[in-house]
């Protein structure tokens, strides 16, 4: 909105102070700033509504660990409204609203925040762990990322050059391979979405997990969509370079912003969790920037920690099916941890840590080349 305002404006010269707008550097703190501001502004009220409104706040799982039945119950949920509003004023306002990949990232976080509102609201009102069909939001969430991917391929001012680099899969350490799959990108890249999206969901079983891990992989791609996003970086690096990407950092500096004042209510002991409505619709940002600036691949590096969650579920599943007995002592596996006799807080600091080694492993990629 800001930026179209300087756009406006800035062809007479009338307002020479908007000329910080055409700054990406400025428009990204500034966002993150903002979305800051926001979170930590609504929160007290925000949680009070909801404690009143939720009654006995989010289900616990009955098999879960036992303290947390204890000292869990009665939270409420739905905190991912205030990471939702932090974010989108801080995008609405600070971004260029007409770049497409601003308009792919915030389809699928939008879409991915309503879906997650629904099953959070469905799990309220039954007070079950069972929300919406599991089936039916995966549905859902793969149609959003395709319709968001769709919009990408398709970009009318991508320069002929980049034709084929919307519907290719980039490799880290391998600077000329590119593998275009063509249509089938749609696919490959909605598997990206939906699986990151899943997997931080998966990860956002303990006060501050997935706030923390979410907000280093935010700042780290909105340092890569800076890079690729900038020619001479990108020519420097030997990235691929992709025009009007670089937008994307004040997309990401909004999701750090909201995630920081998340947290300021999300920290031991949390006041409010972020439900589904924040877990999917970070979770598929994630993904959404990693298929935008084509570095989909690198996701699976920095956001690690979350796929390191999603295949002990899958290891778990498929182990007591198979044979009948468990790998981990509960799944996800923070709460294996849990069951080892680590503290809450241990695990989660320490995962904080294992994100940001991640995270600056994912970075190295970069130059590794």
């Amino acid at each position: 909105m800001l930026y179209w305002l300087y756009e406006q404006l800035s062809a007479g010269g009338h307002v020479p102070v908007l000329n910080l707008l055409k700054y990406l550097t400025f428009r990204t703190g500034m966002a993150l700033a903002t979305g800051q501001l926001v979170v930590v502004l609504m929160g007290s009220r925000f949680i009070r509504w909801m404690k009143a409104k939720q009654g006995k706040g989010q289900p616990i799982r009955a098999d879960g660990i036992e303290r947390h039945i204890v000292e869990k119950a009665g939270t409420p949920t739905m905190g991912g409204v205030m990471i939702l509003a932090g974010l989108l004023v801080g995008t609405l306002l600070w971004a260029d609203l007409t770049n497409v990949y601003v308009q792919a990232v915030l389809l699928v976080t939008v879409g991915y925040g309503i879906l997650g509102f629904t099953d959070d609201y469905a799990k309220v009102t039954k007070q079950s762990t069972a929300g919406v069909s599991g089936l039916v939001r995966l549905g859902l969430e793969a149609l959003i990322a395709a319709a968001a991917i769709a919009l990408i391929i398709v970009h009318p001012h991508a320069p002929p050059e980049q034709a084929g680099l919307a519907t290719s899969v980039a490799f880290p350490l391998l600077k000329g391979l590119l593998l275009n799959l063509g249509w089938f990108y749609v696919i490959f890249g909605a598997f990206v979405i939906v699986g990151a999206a899943n997997a931080v969901n998966f990860t956002d079983g303990l006060d501050g997990l997935a706030t923390v891990p979410v907000m280093i992989a935010a700042a780290a791609f909105g340092f890569i969509a800076y890079l690729v996003g900038n020619f001479l970086f990108a020519r420097y690096l030997q990235l691929h370079f992709v025009q009007g990407v670089g937008e994307v950092a004040v997309f990401c500096g909004a999701i750090i912003g909201a995630g920081l004042g998340f947290l300021w209510y999300n920290a031991p002991p949390a006041k409010i969790f972020m439900g589904d409505t924040g877990s999917l619709a970070l979770g598929g940002a994630l993904g959404a920037v990693a298929v935008s600036t084509k570095h989909e691949i690198v996701l699976g590096i920095i956001g690690g920690l979350f796929v390191l969650e999603t295949l002990s579920v899958m290891i778990q599943v498929a182990s007591f099916k198979l044979t009948g007995k468990r790998v981990f002592r509960m799944a996800p596996i923070h709460h294996h941890f849990e069951k080892l006799g680590w503290s809450e807080s241990t695990v989660v600091i320490r995962f904080w840590i294992i994100s940001v080694m991640l995270a600056l492993l994912g970075l190295a990629t970069l130059k590794l080349r």
